[in-house]
């Protein structure tokens, strides 16, 4: 290792501000990019399917279900981030359309892939060990926590103007969706660049 490599390391830590911007630009790009890609391909079915729950909500005195809240919650399910639901006796249910028979393979797939990407572009360029390579992947978690968690509070709901709401799991949207899959996924796809240097 040359003394500038050495310095670079010194100063830089495990994760310098460079690759800290990197990842969380990679962060938002993998979240925009996989809803982007959901909401072209699923809004349609997921309006009609819909269709029911915004008329309910309508005759209670509210307002239908905008696609964009249930493309959301689609794109959580992919995540393993279930949706909660009123049922007709008045408790809740929770569902992960995704999961559930019939569901599309290619979406739960495509959160992994975009994190993989994500951490690889995270580390692009970076020396270093394995260790580094996963602790820089992981930085894709700075770009991703922050929408998912905006993703699993700002989607609830309402049913009209009772107190039923739909919405995302916030516990698992923050830990499971916002930290757990972007800092694993992306350390992975960081520890992956280290392998193939």
């Amino acid at each position: 290792m040359s003394t500038a490599e050495r310095t670079t390391r010194k100063t830089d830590g495990l994760v310098g501000r460079a690759t800290l911007a990197r990842g969380t630009t990679a962060g938002v790009g993998a979240w925009l990019l996989g809803y982007l890609v959901v909401y072209v391909s699923k809004s349609a079915a997921v309006s009609e399917a819909l269709r029911g729950v915004g008329f309910v909500s309508r005759l209670l005195g509210g307002e239908g279900v905008p696609a964009w809240k249930g493309v959301t919650w689609l794109f959580l399910n992919a995540h393993f981030v279930a949706t909660r639901f009123p049922t007709i006796a008045g408790g809740t249910r929770t569902a992960n359309f995704v999961t559930r028979e019939g569901g599309s393979a290619l979406t739960l797939a495509l959160p992994v892939v975009l994190l993989l990407a994500a951490g690889v572009v995270a580390t692009y360029g970076r020396r270093g060990g394995l260790a580094e390579g996963a602790a820089a992947g992981a930085t894709v978690a700075l770009g991703y926590l922050p929408l998912s968690a905006v993703a699993a509070f700002a989607t609830t709901h309402a049913i009209g103007t009772t107190e039923a709401t739909i919405s995302a799991d916030p516990v698992t949207g923050v830990l499971l969706a916002g930290t757990v899959y972007p800092m694993v996924l992306g350390a992975v796809g960081g520890i992956a660049v280290g392998l193939l240097d």
